[in-house]
């Protein structure tokens, strides 16, 4: 896809993405989350592509990370995405105060479950506003842009699982 076409797609910038792409800057997850709706596949295959192996033990040292510049939002790709497999699991931590805000899912309908496990989790799902305090789980179906935003003294710490194809 050339540069062009991605940017109509994405709504991003030619200059964002070609900058981006001679790595010159670091995408934020706003910019993520508009590229991976436009593509129709999640963060982590966009971020870090299909796994090919077997199945296999994947060490969190192995696990394909993220930080956004802009927020300090850090992933890991803990389970990350494989050919044949259509769970992936995601190990986020939000510092206090961040907000995260992704205008579309990868795919419209797409499955989604977070476990918190520290901290205080803001999450907008459309009009929905859901509260999550430790050990607090909420599943959900994405259709269109959501929020999240750690509102504890410390960061929110939870484990994601996204069903990565439709």
């Amino acid at each position: 896809m050339s540069l062009d076409q991605a940017a109509e797609l994405s709504g991003v910038s030619r200059a964002t993405l070609s900058r981006t792409e001679r790595a010159q800057t670091s995408p934020t997850a706003y910019i993520l989350g508009r590229l991976s709706a436009a593509y129709g596949i999640t963060l982590s295959a966009l971020i870090g592509g299909l796994d090919e192996r077997p199945p296999s033990v994947v060490s969190r040292n192995e696990a394909s990370f993220w930080e956004d510049p802009e927020t300090g939002f850090r992933r890991w790709s803990i389970s990350p995405p494989a050919r044949g497999y259509e769970i992936e699991l995601v190990w986020a931590e939000l510092p206090a105060g961040a907000r995260l805000e992704y205008p579309a899912p990868a795919y419209s309908g797409m499955e989604q479950h977070i476990v918190l496990f520290e901290g205080s989790l803001r999450y907008e799902l459309g009009d929905a506003v859901y509260n999550l305090e430790p050990n607090d789980t909420l599943r959900m179906k994405l259709y269109g842009k959501t929020a999240l935003e750690s509102c504890g003294q410390g960061a929110a710490k939870y484990l994601f699982a996204i069903r990565s194809s439709q």
